[in-house]
């Protein structure tokens, strides 16, 4: 991906054409390969994840993003249903290493956030791992706290999971890039 760094041309849409989700599957698992050495067990759970998505997805309640920087993927997420009904469920947020820094990855929670409160959420929850600081400012930022964490051994690798929720039921909105 080529972009001019002074005025790339940013865009946050559904991921529905032909090849998004499979490009979500594969940037997934290239991606935390390269810089986490994680195994094909992650890359397995991701397709899993949007294999669900792609099968029984409700437009009105569910969603999957994908943010383009001058007109290539550089990013996505998914805001699915959870398994309590006035919970959704945050998944897959990835920016690609080349386009981080653009506000992307903010965009895309707040695409989350937005779809959430319209849906008639209650809250949002998410599973990452420790070792990701970048997500976590951008979690935290949402108004997202830790709930709950435990070490684990996944993806190869002995990591801490964490489970984040957000409450929806909040009089304050949460706005992500304030």
């Amino acid at each position: 991906m080529t972009r001019e760094p002074q005025n790339p041309d940013v865009t946050i849409r559904r991921a529905d054409r032909p090849g998004d989700l499979g490009w979500v599957l594969m940037a997934h698992g290239e991606i935390y390969h390269e810089q986490f050495g994680w195994n094909a067990e992650f890359e397995a759970m991701v397709a899993r994840i949007v294999a669900d998505y792609a099968e029984a997805h409700d437009p009105a309640r569910e969603a999957a993003w994908i943010a383009e920087v001058d007109g290539e993927r550089a990013g996505c997420v998914l805001l699915v249903a959870g398994e309590i009904p006035e919970v959704a469920r945050l998944r897959v947020l990835l920016v690609t290493p080349r386009a981080r820094g653009l506000g992307l990855g903010t965009r895309l929670v707040q695409e989350c956030v937005d779809l959430a409160r319209t849906a008639g959420y209650r809250r949002i929850t998410l599973f990452t791992t420790g070792n990701l600081a970048s997500a976590h400012r951008i979690y935290e930022a949402a108004g997202f706290v830790v709930v709950d964490e435990e070490q684990r051994h996944s993806f190869g690798h002995d990591l801490v999971g964490q489970n984040w929720t957000l409450d929806l039921d909040s009089n304050s909105a949460v706005n992500v890039g304030a």
